[in-house]
């Protein structure tokens, strides 16, 4: 499949994938012409990096966290460390929201005592 198959079958422009592959999270072989040929699993692989990228991940994680998944599926065993490290982020994004909550609720405060 050709750079814009690719595009048209999972509504990511050409830029990007062409993005994704100079990160090193998409493949595509070279035909003789220099076009791009992706292989028949290239839209799911397109699907996960925009599913991991949606709730925030850097390409240079995700690049980690594709080989893991693995073609068979999940494969949590096998990036222990990964797993770890993911579950670090997490628990940091949700001390970070507690103290936004915290803080908007001051503010709230702040404005209901002193502006009501």
């Amino acid at each position: 499949m050709r750079i814009g198959e690719l595009s048209r079958a999972t509504g990511v422009s050409t830029r990007s994938l062409r993005y994704y592959e100079q990160q090193g999270i998409l493949t595509s072989e070279r035909r003789a012409n220099g076009y791009r040929d992706y292989g028949p699993g290239a839209p799911e692989v397109v699907f996960r990096i925009r599913a991991l990228l949606a709730i925030g991940l850097p390409t240079d994680r995700i690049r980690d966290i594709l080989p893991c998944e693995g073609a068979a599926g999940r494969q949590p065993e096998a990036c222990s460390t990964l797993l770890a490290n993911i579950r670090e982020i997490r628990d940091s994004v949700s001390a970070q929201a507690a103290e936004l909550s915290r803080t908007s609720d001051a503010l709230t405060h702040y404005l209901s005592e002193n502006f009501a």
